[in-house]
Parts: C-alpha cells; structure tokens; sequence
C-alpha cells in the first residue's frame, strides 16, 4: 500500500465517527424541524389550498384568453397585410386610371406617365411606411420614391439577397396583363437591413406598366405587436391581477414600452425581479403543466418576508414571447403572516433547545469515538509494520534470487573475454620463445587485451549500478533503461534462442530506475521461463511509447498465454504455476508492489497477434507510470 493510500485509510480512522456523528444529529435536527413545523402547515393547509385553487384557475383562464387573442392576429396579420396593400395597388391604379383617362387626348404619354408619378410619389400610407413603385415592360425603375437615384435605372437582371430575380418576374406579370402577390428581399432603409418584403402589383394596361406596393413584414409585424402589447395591458382581474409579457431576453413589456426596429428587442427593461428565467421558460414551453412557482418579496406587506409567487405561461414561440399571470400565494390575508410569526418565534425556541441537547450529545459522542479511532489507528500501524517487514523479506527474497541469476550471467559473459586474454598472452609468449614475434602482433593482442579487460570491468559497473541502493528519483531515458535491463539478462535469452523484438520511443521520465529494472527482469525472466520448452520461434515483445503524459511500457511473449483461471491470481504471493524447484512465486508479486510504490498500474491479460504471417498467443504485461 502506498503512502498516500495510507493517509487516506488513517483519515477514515480519525474522521470517519465524526463525520457520522454529525450526520445522525443533523437527521435528528432534520426530524424535530419537520415535526415542529407541521403544525403550521396543517393550520394554513386548507385556506392556501381553497386559494391557490381558486387563483390557478383564474389566471389560467385569463392567460389562455389572452394567449389566444394573440394567437389570432398573428395568425391573421400577414393576411391582413396582403389585402391591405392589394387594396392600395388597387387605389393607386384606380388613381392612375382617372389620370389617364383625363389626360390622354390632350397630353403625350410621358407627360401622363410624368402626371402620375408626381400623384403617386407624395402618397404614403400604414403610418408612413407604404409607398407605390412603377416599373415598365424592359423592367425600367419609373418610380421609386424612396430612391431617387434608381429612378430610370434598369433592373431587369437585379437579384434580392437570395438570388430571386423579382423584377423578371414582374415584367412576365406585365407581358401576361396579370396581377400577383410576390415576396422578395429587399433592403430596408430604416434598418439598413435586408428584410423579406410582401408585395403586390398590378398591370396598368393603358401605359404597359406595373403599379406595384408592400411592406416589410417585420416592420408590419412590429406594429401589430404594439397594438397587441397595448390591448393586454389594458386587461385587469381580480384584486390586482394582470396579464404580463416577458420576451425571450427577460424583458418585461408594459403599456408605455415601445419595440424597436431589431427583431424581439425593446427600449428598456422594466422588471428588477430576481426569478429564475430559465425555469419559467421551460414551464411555459412545457406540454404538461404550464405553472411556475418562485420565491419573490410580498408586495402588499409592509413585512420584509418573502412568499411563494405562483404563475401562469404559455410560450408564443413565433413571436419570442412568453404570456402569463401570477399571483401571491400567501395574499390570503395578514393573518396567515402572524400565525407563522408565532409559530416562528416558538419554532426558533424549540430549535435553540434542540441544539443544545445535540452540542451536548455531540461532545460526548466525539470523547468516545476519538478513544475509538485512537485505537484502532494503533491496530492499523501495528498491522502495517508487520506488512511492511514480511514485504521487504519478500523483496530481499527477490533480489536474492535476481543476484542468483546474475552471478551466472557473470560468469557466462566474462568466459569469451577471458579466453581471449589467454589466448592472446599464450600466444605472445610462445612467439617470444621462438623469436618470431613481432610488433604488429605484439600491438593488436595487447589491443585484445585491453579490450576484453574493459568489456569486464564495463561488466562488473553494469551490476553493481544494478545492484546498489538508491532510494532518490532522477531523471532516466526509458530507451536507456531497456537496454541495461536487456544487458544484464541478454546471456539467458541468448542460450535460449529467444529473441527480442523492440520499438521503443525515446521518452525521459522521472523516477526510480533501478526498481524499474527489477520490475522488467521479473517480467523478461517469467518470459524467458514460459519459452524455453516451446519448440518453435521464441520471441518477446517490447513496446514503449508516451500517451496523455503517460508512459506505456508493454511485454508480450508467444508462449501461449496464462490459463484463464490463473490470469486473476498471477499477482498473488507465492502463486507459481511452475515445479517448487523451479520458482517462488514471488517475482511478479514483487513486480506489481514495485509499480505501486511508482505511483504506476500493471495489468496482465492474453493476448493474439500475427508476426511474420505466423499467429501467436501470450501473456501481455502493461506497464503506466507518470510521465
């Protein structure tokens, strides 16, 4: 068990009963609270029922006619728009009609025409915002009176926002002698804004053009929003219930509130309640129950208390807005407000009591349970201690075991440098005995010579390095840390015809490297044990790379893998699955305690693979430390 896992475990030992013993008196607390103050519940029980119900169902009934109303204009205001501009391309034909008939036997045609656009060109109508256009059969602007400049231009190819070219269409109505609705895009000058626009024209035979008229929708829209907004706030029930609007962004409309030109955007706030938003959209976009309940201050008190606010909403989604009423549902009378002052004031009496009593049961409760956890911490340390020595005999089990192994590696890498150190000194001397020795011989055996002494003294530093104790992390190359792991084992996979296949990135990481090495060796040499009877390709694989500030080490072998029973006990102490001669069963226990101790996990699983068009079964060792 690591350290960290220990200070946990010891926290639980100390805290645990406190934190127990507060949470059965704050239940005790809980219990006498909700005791205490079902008295005041049944007392306004009825009274807030008959009233609530009464209010629910006349805000609700107000709310749907209003809802209603409003569904009807918006659902009639485009048609309504429609006939209105027909009828004023209507008048404006009718217009221009008196207009030709008066003058065409004494005026040309472009003085007609000319006639005309003067009478039209002044005339506006929907408070401003209607005027008349003329357009000829090449799709010549005649008259618009909003831009002058365009006057005369043609606009035969021009195309709205969406690629519509509206004007082609007139001119067909025109080649037709027809009239129709048309919708285009059109840039409204009071936005500045491209904006859908309804329009209507109609041909004016006697002059071969169009005398066309619309409006913009949304500023049309707009209008009839005001209009509604103004209607229901005119609407009044109850003590001082009304209907209220609120927009999608929380703004409350009332009567002296104007809409601006931006699609659902006002003047000015005129609410500064405190509600959840959110939480009253949902009720009003809600198929089931409409009602919202909130907390808000009284308003017809002079108490500084606040009530339970209920309302009803319905979303009108077309137009953003939300349509609802409220009422308080304590505004039954100040009586209900003084018997809950009373019950207060003895309910507070009775809490103060309640928590002397808990303060006095909770100090005594702590003395034992610190007595409690005191002793048990002893238990727990005791037991920790006796864990720790039985650990570190295992390990020192172990490493003897490793140093066994070594000490033949020892002997079987130094055995080829020290024949060639004989070989080269015998033979340096029986060449001296027959006078036949000469330089170039003397150079290179002394060459082999020193070469040889080197790779056993470089020999001798790689297992003491191994072997000598350092309890201080350092900063180590894991490409570094394979290869003298496979150094001081290389002779025992050698012999064995094991080979070793590696792909290994180049990661630096910070811990202990020589418990790492020991964690591999028991890893490599559980391997090596499994392959050694198999009579086909032995290999074993090493993966290393770095993922999500991670280091993933992965050995695999193709000795066909652990015996699916065993695969959840492969970690125990002692659990071998060789002969008793053979192994302790403590390496791979060793290995995972190591890998605890560096903050790391190691799992085991079987594994399939294919490697040079061959299929293989193994075990698979994975290794996470921290980067």
């Amino acid at each position: 068990m690591d350290k960290e896992k220990e200070q946990q475990l010891l926290k639980i030992i100390r805290y645990a009963p406190v934190v127990l013993i507060l949470f059965l008196t704050s239940i005790l607390v809980l219990f006498l609270y909700i005791e205490n103050k079902r008295e005041f519940l049944n007392e306004k029980k009825d009274l807030e029922k008959k009233f609530y119900l009464q209010n629910a169902n006349m805000i609700k009934d107000e709310v749907n006619r209003a809802y209603s109303y409003v569904q009807y204009i918006q659902e009639n205001s485009e048609k309504e728009l429609r006939t209105s501009i027909k009828s004023k391309a209507y008048e404006a034909h009718s217009m221009a009609s008196n207009i030709y008939e008066k003058y065409k036997d004494i005026k040309n045609r472009d003085e007609i025409i000319e006639i005309i656009k003067i009478t039209l060109d002044k005339i506006r109508y929907n408070e401003g915002r209607g005027y008349f256009y003329i357009i000829d059969e090449f799709g010549n602007m005649l008259l618009t009176p909003l831009d002058k400049e365009g006057e005369g231009k043609n606009y035969l190819e021009y195309k709205d926002d969406n690629g519509y070219a509206f004007v082609k269409t007139i001119v067909n109505t025109l080649n037709n002698k027809g009239e129709r609705y048309d919708e285009y895009y059109w840039n409204n000058p009071t936005t500045n804004l491209s904006s859908r626009k309804i329009a209507f024209y109609k041909y004016f035979e006697p002059l071969n053009f169009v005398i066309g008229t619309g409006e913009y929708f949304d500023e049309y829209n707009d209008n009839v929003q005001r209009k509604v907004v103004d209607y229901l706030n005119t609407i009044k029930f109850g003590k001082s219930g009304n209907i209220f609007i609120i927009t999608k962004e929380g703004v409350y409309l009332n009567k002296d509130e104007q809409l601006i030109n931006s699609k659902d955007k006002f003047d000015s706030l005129v609410s500064a309640r405190k509600i959840n938003f959110q939480g009253m959209i949902d009720a009003a976009n809600s198929k089931v129950d409409n009602f919202y309940k909130y907390e808000e201050k009284y308003a017809n008190s002079n108490v500084d208390y606040k009530v339970n606010k209920i309302s009803y909403v319905k979303a009108l989604s077309s137009w953003d807005w939300i349509i609802g009423a409220s009422f308080y549902e304590d505004d039954v009378d100040f009586e209900i407000i003084e018997v809950k002052k009373k019950l207060d004031k003895d309910f507070e009496q009775n809490i103060k009591d309640t928590l002397v009593g808990s303060v006095i049961l909770i100090i005594f409760l702590l003395i034992i349970s610190y007595y409690v956890s005191k002793y048990i911490e002893k238990k727990f340390i005791k037991y920790k201690e006796e864990l720790s020595s039985r650990q570190a005999l295992l390990f020192q089990q172990s490493k003897m075991a490793t140093m066994g192994e070594m000490i033949g590696n020892i002997a079987h890498q130094w055995r080829q440098p020290l024949s060639v150190i004989t070989a080269s000194a015998s033979g340096m001397l029986i060449q001296k005995e027959m006078g036949t020795l000469t330089d170039a011989f003397f150079l290179e055996s002394t060459k082999k010579i020193n070469a040889s002494a080197f790779y056993l003294s470089q020999t001798i530093d790689d297992f003491r390095n191994f072997f000598s104790p350092n309890k201080e992390k350092e900063n180590f190359k894991i490409v570094n840390t394979i290869s003298k792991t496979l150094d001081l084992i290389s002779v025992q996979l050698n012999t064995k015809d094991i080979f070793i296949i590696k792909n290994i990135q180049d990661v630096e990481i910070f811990s202990h490297e020589n418990e790492l090495i020991q964690a591999l060796i028991n890893i490599l040499n559980n391997a090596r044990d499994e392959l050694i009877n198999k009579d086909y390709e032995k290999y074993i694989f090493i993966d290393v790379y770095k993922k999500h500030e991670q280091l993933k080490i992965i050995i695999k072998d193709n000795a066909g893998g652990v015996e699916k029973e065993n695969l959840s006990k492969i970690f125990n102490p002692y659990f071998t699955t060789k002969d008793k001669n053979q192994g302790t069963g403590i390496g791979l226990y060793m290995t995972q305690e190591i890998i605890l101790q560096l903050n790391g996990e190691i799992s085991v699983q079987n594994v399939e693979f294919n490697y040079n068009k061959q299929k293989y079964k193994g075990a698979e060792f994975t290794i996470t430390l921290n980067v």
